[in-house]
């Protein structure tokens, strides 16, 4: 049976926390908000929880999930060939609505889908997500909607779509923007722009004027 709690007052959002940081050690899911639109996590480190987060979208591995971190240091220990792009970057967007791709550290045991050795990753800007990040360490977390269908701005939404696949609710009312994080690919020599998103191209561009848009 999923739990739903009102982050709005203090001890909601104090128990609320504190039940959705058992369950991610549990190994279950969560839907918290974020400053961009409410998403589904999962510990990032458990393949199985994973597995579960991509089933309960309906999913496949084909479409990998991010990654949600509490602070840009935490970047240290996930990724590699960190370019002077990237931390520009963060310096300009983080927390907030952009997502960059990198190469990941070999060594990491998990498994987030066909990522093809790199990995999706943001700092939202949003308290109560950052409050579990805190708890939790790197959270695997996509958006909270079946696959084909609206990413959601509110709770009530999500658990309409997610149900009882999800352990633990966090309600912190409507979310700041309607649409998905912008997502940067630094992989390569040239950032590619391969979603546009919270963050538009042209402020993209002050900071890493040789951004090309993919296709």
């Amino acid at each position: 049976m999923s739990r739903r709690y009102d982050c709005s007052t203090a001890s909601g959002r104090s128990v609320g926390l504190d039940e959705a940081a058992a369950a991610v050690g549990r190994g279950e899911l969560v839907v918290l908000p974020t400053d961009t639109v409410y998403g589904v996590g999962a510990d990032a480190f458990d393949r199985k929880a994973v597995s579960g987060l991509l089933e309960a979208k309906g999913r496949g591995r084909a479409m990998p999930s991010p990654v949600l971190v509490a602070s840009a240091d935490a970047l240290r220990d996930l990724v590699t060939d960190f370019p002077a792009s990237g931390r520009a970057l963060v310096e300009a967007f983080w927390p907030g609505g952009l997502t960059l791709i990198l190469r990941h550290r070999p060594s990491l045991d998990w498994d987030l889908g066909e990522t093809h050795g790199t990995v999706a990753v943001r700092m939202p800007a949003h308290p109560v997500a950052l409050d579990l990040l805190a708890r939790t360490g790197p959270m695997a977390v996509s958006s909270a909607n079946l696959t084909g269908r609206p990413s959601p701005q509110d709770c009530a939404a999500a658990q309409d779509m997610l149900g009882d696949s999800i352990a633990v609710y966090l309600d912190a009312g409507p979310t700041e923007a309607a649409v998905a994080s912008s997502i940067v690919d630094l992989t390569a020599a040239t950032p590619v722009l391969k979603r546009a998103g919270a963050v538009d191209i042209p402020r993209l561009r002050e900071v890493v004027p040789d951004l090309r848009e993919d296709g």
